[in-house]
């Protein structure tokens, strides 16, 4: 597909690319992806210990969300009690190379970002 209907598809509400983008780029999914990238697999309270500042109920929706999307695995097993363990999958890690670019441009271009938001504080 041309890279110009692409963009121009991404103004329209409806659009599917858009609806990824936007679910993916939300608050807390990057944050979860990027924590489930350090480990295999990781239980709840692991994730949310390593994502302080986000409430339990978040975590549970976002986890859900990011589920349903085919990028995290859910993992039940048959103990008492329960253990629930989360992973990404397959189709999360062809995302990394792209959340890593991301994250390598914000460290790049984090001072200079400061500084204009201060200045911009100052007009």
């Amino acid at each position: 597909m041309n890279r110009k209907i692409i963009a121009r598809d991404l103004l329209y509400p409806d659009c599917p690319i858009r609806n990824i983008l936007a679910r993916i780029g939300d608050k807390w999914s990057m944050l979860i992806l990027y924590t489930l990238a350090d480990s295999e697999c990781m239980r709840f309270n692991a994730i949310h210990n390593a994502v302080p500042d986000i409430s339990q109920k978040m975590l549970t929706t976002t986890l859900r969300t990011l589920q349903q999307d085919g990028l995290v695995n859910r993992k039940i097993y048959a103990e008492v009690p329960p253990r629930v363990e989360y992973s990404l999958t397959e189709r999360a890690t062809t995302l990394l190379p792209h959340l890593n670019s991301l994250i390598n441009w914000s460290l790049e271009n984090f001072t200079a970002i400061m500084h204009d938001r201060e200045i911009s504080l100052i007009e």
